[in-house]
């Protein structure tokens, strides 16, 4: 039973009359709330907030509350843009106590001269699924939140925060989930408490690794439950002394962190996914195989978007790692319960999208997955025969090497570049950002070049 009254429920309660509606101001202090954090994210993902007094919770909700979108991030803004105005999803509200007394999150979607910004993530997200709407369908979403805990050192190298958790195959390791086990209570409890239903908590495959799941729901929710999420993680594991980071590759000899994303199509109250598909033997629709093409028919530019960042790279071109595996997917393959696959199907409802990592923005990886999928829905795409286990079909798409290698697929397709709230300037303002972000690291001497070249001529 979730703890946060949504405006539904609230409805039911004492309400003043004349608010004709229940008000922010209202569940705030229905939750003996005192602060609220208006939060959304760049596109990056990094969250960007204000602290606001629940005096002020009106204000914030009538659209009071500006913020220099070009300080706050890759948001599309320069320094002359009008303000973004934070509006608030009172539908989001979260209360977290266990974070501070008295503090709840609210996302919310960020505003230019009384419109939606087309470059705000959240509201990519939501421009996406109108457009899924618009067919009738809509996505149901869960996902996976892989993290390392790690300490940095005085000279910047990185450590496991649990010294004892030193394994080359430390998976599923109960002694190792024992002695994180009040970080690991912590974040279960917050996450029920919030109605999320946890269901697990895994010691993953790299020493100091752990991944906590909670149940799927719709697309925006999950999106922002990640995000919330996150700085749920970030801010627990800072209070007990630790740095919780989903940097998808912080140890060159470890597997990589992960973001898996579980996918479905519904109409109402169906699921669209199930069928019968005769020779091909997952137990999908039509459907549900031209949504997978699209995926397919897309996975080089989708990779900009699931693996944004210079480090992703690292994961995915992982050939082995310390436990023997990397669980990263290198050709945009499809198949049955195998975890070596780009898209996994594990039952008859599900598919599993597995090429994300650590670093992916949840708005836009879902978004962009989505756009895909319905490509392949309108222009029914058939993704031909499951692979075999740990196989792929020969004219599968190799996944792009680098960041460098993603932004030019990304710029090569027209569907995706043109997927953010259905504008190609916008594809074309992340692709050039993203190709700077990799150029920047280009730049840069690293040690490996001077122990290769400084002698060997």
């Amino acid at each position: 039973m979730t703890s946060v009254a949504t405006p539904e429920v609230l409805a039911e309660q004492s309400v003043p009359a004349e608010a004709g509606q229940i008000s922010l101001a209202d569940i705030a202090k229905a939750h003996d709330v005192r602060f609220l954090l208006a939060t959304f994210v760049d596109m990056t993902g990094k969250p960007c907030a204000k602290l606001v007094p629940v005096e002020a919770a009106d204000e914030l909700e009538a659209g009071a509350m500006g913020f220099a979108g070009y300080a706050a991030g890759l948001i599309g803004q320069k320094p002359q843009d009008s303000d973004l105005i934070a509006v608030p999803d009172l539908t989001s509200f979260t209360p977290v106590p266990f974070i501070k007394e008295g503090l709840a999150i609210v996302h919310c979607d960020p505003h230019v001269d009384g419109n939606p910004w087309p470059y705000a993530p959240r509201v990519i997200l939501k421009n996406t699924l109108a457009r899924l709407g618009e067919h009738g369908m809509q996505a149901k979403v869960g996902a996976e939140v892989e993290y390392f805990l790690v300490n940095k050192n005085p000279d910047g190298s990185l450590s496991t925060a649990d010294a004892r958790d030193d394994s080359p195959r430390p998976c599923y390791d109960a002694r190792g989930v024992t002695r994180m086990y009040e970080h690991l209570t912590s974040i279960s409890e917050a996450m029920n408490g919030l109605g999320w239903g946890n269901y697990a908590n895994d010691h993953e495959d790299a020493a100091g690794q752990f991944e906590q799941n909670f149940n799927y729901a719709d697309a925006l929710t999950t999106a922002d439950r990640v995000v919330t999420l996150r700085y749920i993680l970030n801010i627990l594991a800072e209070q007990r002394g630790m740095t919780a980071t989903f940097m998808p590759k912080p140890f060159t000899d470890r597997t990589g962190t992960g973001l898996h994303f579980h996918l479905s199509l519904w109409s109402g109250a169906e699921a669209l996914f199930p069928g019968d598909d005769g020779e091909r033997g997952l137990g999908l629709s039509g459907l549900a195989y031209s949504f997978i093409g699209g995926l397919l028919n897309h996975a080089p530019a989708l990779q900009a978007f699931l693996a944004p960042t210079v480090n992703s790279y690292k994961r995915s071109g992982a050939t082995t790692s310390s436990s023997g595996a990397t669980w990263s997917p290198r050709k945009a393959s499809f198949g049955g319960n195998d975890r070596t696959h780009m898209i996994r199907v594990p039952d008859d409802k599900r598919i599993e999208l597995r090429s994300g990592d650590g670093s992916a923005n949840p708005y836009l990886a879902i978004a962009t997955a989505i756009s895909a999928g319905l490509d392949g829905v309108e222009n029914s795409s058939d993704p031909g025969l499951p692979s075999g286990p740990g196989e792929a079909n020969p004219d599968a798409h190799r996944l792009p090497a680098t960041l460098l290698h993603a932004v030019e697929a990304l710029r090569k397709d027209p569907v995706i570049l043109s997927s953010l709230s259905g504008d190609e300037a916008i594809g074309k303002y992340y692709a050039d950002a993203k190709e700077e972000e990799f150029l920047t690291w280009h730049n840069q001497v690293s040690d490996w070049e001077i122990r290769t070249y400084l002698t060997s001529i």
